[in-house]
């Protein structure tokens, strides 16, 4: 059999015709490498894990001649294409969706536990997501010995508890204060993970007004059904078809449930509506919730001398009695209650937490009838009322800070009040010490591609640690307001230590800090920084780097005298899977100034990446200038950020006259937006990525045919008729979609990129999982100084994939290409199996391609800090890491500072390979070098 292939012959191991050889060497075999650290694919050898058997992936005439069946045959196989296309190996059954039959049905199961009526130990504790960027709202958490819930579940918190090492596992109940995106943008990542934990996956209950019907109906789209079988709302019904759990939907509307009734808490919601909306009825999204949360009494402490006084003999009859029971005087013609022997019950302690987002809501607050058990001022106080000892006000500062409110707050004379709304205090310190730290230390590094962190003033560098805060771990003065602060407790138990408990908070990470600890460990940092100066001056003849590629000086003509203020690439989130530490999930924010910006793709804390890298203002502006958002596929790390953009973009372009946003994406993200906007309206009008490619374009511009083809034919050869990839991405379940019906919003997008100065944004479709899809965005023409025209810059980003045919056709000729390196070399069979690219894979599309600078992202978060990657393959390409900025007018020095970061991280392998060993001996962990079968998208 004769195939062709042009690629396979200039790069052999490319498409996967020889087994893929490690590249991995000792630094004392090249002594003059410049980057040994990303070559050390081997750890010492007795902490190297052994690859995986190396499979055979087989051609389809291979297959058919060894008899295999076709589901047999389309496990894993390489694609043997007709004569004028290229051989590469991908896993068909994934790529077209099948790998789901091949795995056995989950039943996720809740956790079981035996419960501790008496809980040594029990508190709230402020979980600070969001309080430094105020993009979410901030999550709280009771705990017990046996039991954990968590109150309300923001974008971050997944990142958030794997930094701070509060294990997800041992949650059972989940409770949304409201159902919107500030307060459930995390839930689909953290339902997804804990169905991924350990062989059969773990559920948990989900609590939420009965707007939680809409979110449920949209998350069916991309999470497992089995992951949301115990999502239960409660309030007035909703009409719709949903089969969520209505708890208390048989009986009349009412506003005070009881949720959870058991040994160890009671908690029960109180619902709160605008008062404004009295007439008119509410509104899905605007009902918000109290959660009171009650312990038992502790029981009065046993008498014995008063149960001998009374004719006890000591014996069972004295558990009897603790346990609440009378009985029968051994001596005396009486009978003993426990009343007579049993000194003075102590009251459970009550916590209330209060969500009243606006002013109307207060109002609403203050006649609501289900609070006046808990009030004990004179005038509001009824018999039996309860004591609460503290109230945590998740409300904005706007709304506590109303005459309404603060009247609510004095009918509680002794509550502990803890504000955890958005306060400007808290944007001074990072909550995520883990990435601020390396950002921080790449902006001391190279400032040029890394600026400096947006929410870290250089005002407040020089503040230390208030030591009044840390004066004392216990504050028993309850009935004053603090400002809550990360990881705050208020101890419920023991009754003893009742009150504020300040021993867990972090000590605060300025830059000054960071760059003291830099320069401590690593001295000669600041001789490289003064080299990366003089480089970028221009003044780089005696650099001490001979590697003859690094002199290069070729220039494409499309960055003949550009501008700085044309474009820059953000890299905002590099990592795959689930959020890291180091690295949060998928998305490229395209800064085009004052013609717009678009974003590609958007995983979870998209919103909060922004803030971290521009600002809480500077966001804001990213946010308004928005046209358009583009999702590469439906895998929850590439897109569960996107709700909340567009209701941050619809919140702050309220009143002002805009157009709505414009989200380009496969059509199932569609059905999940669409499912969502019932619930927040999100100002945007979708495109499906399949209205975007060439052939799609081509109706629109027939006449101008040339113009639409530049980029390749995007459906192609590889798609083509009689090809194995046919059906997957023609197949009768997602039929193509009709031109006709998306030329009004085509025409819409071809203004949108007109207006900032775009020429083409054409979507290909690659091999990873059923629509999935790559993307072309390409600058319109413009004059150099000589008024000759120049071509645009040309970008392509890959989404997720396997190197394929389309792909490097996309990419000829690109000027910058940004290329998921999901796995190291030696895990080749992994990237197979998984649809993804390893690093040399990803660097040979560009060098196959000709592109002129390859960036490298998407990393498994199995590398924590830098991936592991062979230098000798470095030649035109850098490593993306979070919040790296990559100006157009810079991308000529890209790659000549991808050896300093060999200083910078030289200690991090050792390190990471220790952590991870600890890591690894805690059952419950979640982070650990193998990501969860549901994140290995």
């Amino acid at each position: 059999m004769k195939i062709l292939i042009s690629m396979a012959h200039q790069n052999p191991g490319l498409f996967g015709f020889s087994p893929l050889k490690s590249s991995s060497f000792s630094i004392f075999h090249r002594p003059f490498s410049l980057y040994p650290i990303f070559a050390s694919s081997s750890p010492p050898p007795s902490r190297r894990r052994p690859p995986p058997p190396r499979r055979k992936w087989t051609s389809f005439e291979e297959q058919n001649r060894k008899g295999k069946s076709p589901m047999e045959r389309d496990k894993a196989t390489s694609f043997n294409p007709p004569p004028s296309s290229d051989s590469f190996e991908f896993n068909k059954r994934r790529a077209a969706g099948l790998d789901k039959i091949d795995k056995p049905k989950k039943n996720l199961k809740r956790n079981t536990r035996t419960l501790n009526p008496t809980n040594t130990i029990a508190y709230v504790q402020i979980l600070g997501t969001g309080m430094d960027t105020q993009d979410t709202s901030p999550s709280v958490l009771l705990f017990f010995d046996k039991q954990r819930f968590i109150f309300n579940a923001g974008e971050g918190l997944q990142r958030f508890c794997t930094e701070h090492k509060i294990k997800l596992s041992k949650v059972d109940h989940i409770f949304l204060s409201r159902v919107c995106s500030e307060t459930a943008g995390g839930l689909p990542g953290l339902l997804l993970t804990l169905a991924g934990i350990g062989e059969e996956g773990l559920s948990v209950n989900v609590w939420g007004p009965s707007d939680l019907k809409y979110l449920v109906d949209a998350m069916r789209s991309f999470i497992p059904r089995a992951a949301m079988v115990h999502t239960r709302s409660f309030g007035p019904s909703l009409n719709t078809s949903d089969s969520t759990r209505q708890f208390g939907s048989s009986k009349p509307p009412m506003d005070h449930y009881v949720l959870v009734d058991d040994e160890v808490v009671k908690i029960s919601a109180i619902l709160l509506e605008p008062s404004r909306l009295e007439e008119s009825g509410s509104k899905t999204g605007e009902t918000s919730v109290i959660y009171v949360c009650e312990l038992p009494e502790i029981n009065g402490k046993f008498d014995p001398k008063k149960a001998m006084a009374l004719g006890l003999r000591a014996g069972p009859k004295y558990s009897y009695l603790q346990s609440g029971q009378s009985v029968k005087s051994d001596f005396k013609d009486i009978t003993v209650h426990p009343s007579d022997v049993m000194g003075p019950s102590v009251p459970g302690p009550v916590v209330l937490l209060v969500d009243c987002p606006t002013e109307s809501h207060a109002e609403e607050l203050l006649s609501n009838p289900s609070m006046k058990s808990y009030y004990s001022c004179p005038d509001n106080s009824t018999d039996g009322a309860k004591l609460v000892n503290c109230i945590i006000h998740l409300s904005p500062a706007s709304v506590t800070n109303s005459s309404a409110y603060q009247s609510w707050m004095k009918r509680f004379q002794s509550a502990q009040h803890i504000l955890a709304g958005h306060e400007a205090k808290n944007m001074e310190f990072p909550i995520l010490r883990a990435s601020s730290r390396i950002t921080a230390r790449l902006n001391y590094l190279c400032p040029q591609f890394f600026p400096a962190p947006g929410i870290w003033s250089s005002q407040h560098v020089n503040n230390s640690i208030n030591s009044t805060s840390l004066s004392k771990c216990f504050d028993s003065n309850l009935g004053e307001s603090i400002s809550a602060e990360n990881l705050l407790k208020f101890t419920l138990r023991p009754h003893g230590n009742l009150g504020v408990d300040r021993s867990c908070i972090p000590s605060r990470l300025t830059s000054l800090r960071v760059m003291d600890e830099l320069l401590s460990e690593i001295p000669e940092i600041s001789s490289k920084t003064e080299e990366i100066k003089r480089l970028w001056n221009g003044l780089h003849s005696k650099m001490m780097i001979e590697e003859p590629w690094l002199g290069e000086s070729t220039v494409p003509s499309c960055l003949e005298n550009i501008r700085r203020d044309d474009m820059e690439i953000v890299l905002l989130g590099t990592g795959s899977s689930q959020p890291s530490k180091y690295r949060n999930v998928t998305a490229i924010y395209i800064d085009l100034f004052s013609r717009g910006s678009m974003l590609l793709d958007c995983g979870e804390g998209t919103l909060g990446q922004l803030k971290r890298r521009y600002g809480l203002e500077g966001a804001d502006e990213a946010v308004r200038n928005l046209r358009c958002i583009w999702i590469s596929h439906i895998h929850a790390d590439h897109h569960t950020g996107l709700a909340r953009i567009l209701a941050r973009r619809r919140e702050l372009l309220k009143g002002v006259p805009h157009e709505p946003a414009i989200v380009v994406g496969p059509r199932p993200l569609k059905n999940f937006l669409d499912a969502y906007q019932r619930l927040e309206d999100l100002n945007m009008e979708f495109l499906d990525c399949r209205n975007t490619t060439t052939t799609s374009w081509a109706s629109l511009e027939a006449t101008r045919p040339e113009k639409i083809t530049s980029s390749g034919n995007a459906e192609g050869s590889l798609f083509s008729k009689g090809s194995p990839m046919q059906s997957i991405y023609k197949r009768p379940s997602s039929p193509l979609t009709d031109n006709s019906s998306a030329l009004p919003f085509m025409k819409k997008l071809k203004k949108v990129l007109g207006e900032m100065g775009l020429e083409e944004l054409i979507s290909f479709p690659v091999v990873h999982c059923p629509q999935a899809f790559g993307v072309v965005v390409k600058a319109a023409e413009r004059k150099n100084i000589t008024g000759d025209e120049i071509p645009g810059w040309k970008m392509v980003y890959s989404g997720d994939t396997r190197p394929c045919p389309q792909m490097v056709e996309a990419s000829k000729g690109a000027t910058v290409l940004i290329h998921e390196a999901t796995f190291e070399d030696a895990l080749i069979e992994e990237a197979v199996a998984k649809n993804h690219s390893t690093t040399k894979e990803a660097i040979d599309v560009g060098s196959s391609a000709g592109v002129y600078r390859t960036v490298l992202t998407h990393f498994s978060q199995r590398y924590p800090k830098i991936p592991v990657i062979d230098e000798s393959h470095m030649h035109n390409t850098c490593i993306a890491f979070d919040m790296m900025s990559i100006n157009m007018a810079d991308i000529h020095v890209l790659p000549k500072i991808l050896p300093y970061f060999k200083t910078l991280f030289r200690n991090q392998v050792v390190e990471d390979e220790d952590e991870e060993e600890e890591e690894e001996t805690d059952d419950d962990s979640l982070i650990s070098d193998k990501v969860p079968s549901f994140f290995i998208n």
